[in-house]
């Protein structure tokens, strides 16, 4: 089994915050941990942060782990007409080139019409992570207008889970595996005023779960890789 752990980076639990305690409190601990555990990461970051905190961005990059572009801004692409796409696509992706070859996508809240993505194969874009298997359990990996279209297997919510319940969710997935996470996660925003989701056993509880479901994985002889070493002859033609 192949296991890609996702990382969206972005402010704190857009749209209901405007912090960054994640990229500055998070980040660390999180890159602490992948180096621990010895296994490989996908960043998709937005053009905004990595404006903002380019040397968080030299650090994973240097780390050894995959750049990959989550948009200009953090906003929803599904909602915006061609032009605008494209140019946010566009901006993003000259703006993250700057630190590594981005070819990997996902666009934010994971909403991005199957139309735009001849944009993403116009910007020299290979994969596209925006599809997500909690929202529409029939989506498959496919390769589309040029594009490798590979789903996220589940919410990010479920890694913050107790055990029992976590467990028996990720026991049912399949391979290829897409987890993803954000950084905010691992700050404790418990008494903050976000919706339930985003401040729901985050900080040291979250930061801890993340361990143990790698070490599941782990037990299980799982290979954890970044999006970009997927092969894309298993999607077709």
């Amino acid at each position: 089994m192949r296991v890609f752990i996702t990382v969206d980076v972005e402010e704190d639990c857009p749209p209901f915050a405007k912090t960054c305690r994640g990229i500055n409190e998070g980040m660390p601990k999180l890159l602490g941990l992948l180096k621990e555990a010895n296994i490989p990461a996908t960043f998709f970051a937005t053009a905004e942060i990595a404006g903002k905190y380019p040397d968080a961005i030299d650090r994973l990059v240097a780390s050894g782990h995959e750049l990959g572009c989550h948009g200009n801004r953090h906003i929803r692409l599904d909602r915006a007409d061609s032009e605008a796409v494209r140019h946010e696509i566009a901006e993003a992706a000259k703006t993250l080139r700057r630190f590594y070859k981005v070819t990997s996508f996902r666009a934010p809240y994971l909403q991005f019409p199957r139309r735009h993505l001849k944009i993403l194969a116009d910007n020299g874009f290979r994969l596209d992570s925006s599809e997500a298997k909690h929202k529409n359990p029939l989506v498959r990996p496919s390769l589309r207008d040029g594009i490798f279209c590979v789903p996220a297997s589940t919410t990010s919510i479920v890694l913050r889970m107790p055990s029992l319940i976590r467990n028996s969710i990720l026991s049912c997935l399949r391979d290829p595996v897409v987890l993803f996470v954000h950084p905010w996660e691992y700050v404790n925003l418990q008494k903050e005023h976000l919706r339930f989701d985003c401040k729901f056993r985050t900080g040291d509880i979250a930061f801890d779960v993340l361990r143990e479901t790698i070490c599941f994985f782990k037990d299980r002889g799982a290979v954890f890789l970044r999006m970009e070493e997927l092969d894309c002859r298993e999607f077709g033609r």
